[in-house]
C-alpha cells in the first residue's frame, strides 16, 4: 500500500500493514518511492501520512479510543 508523506508529498510504501491499521501503533515501517533508487526502510509517524489522494487516514488507525469520542458525556455517568 502506498501513503503520501505530509511534509515531503513523496510517495511512502507500507512494509508494515498490520501496524498501519493498529490505533496503539504510532509509528510505521515504510520506504520513500522518490528518485531512481529504492530508499531504504524508515519508520514513519502516522499523523504525517495521508492516502494519495489527499484524504486522512481513518480515525481508528490513529485513536486507540476514537471509540470513547462518541460516547455522550451523561451516558458515561449513567453507566457508572
Amino acid at each position: 500500500m502506498f501513503l503520501q508523506h505530509k511534509p515531503t508529498k513523496n510517495l511512502v510504501e507500507v512494509l508494515s500493514l498490520p501496524d498501519l491499521w493498529d490505533p496503539c501503533q504510532t509509528t510505521i515501517l515504510g520506504q520513500f518511492h522518490a528518485g531512481e533508487e529504492l530508499q531504504d526502510p524508515a519508520v514513519f509517524i502516522k499523523a504525517e501520512l495521508m492516502f494519495p489522494s489527499g484524504e486522512a487516514l481513518p480515525i481508528c488507525w490513529k485513536d486507540p479510543h476514537y471509540r470513547e469520542r462518541n460516547i455522550p458525556l451523561g451516558a458515561i455517568a449513567a453507566v457508572g
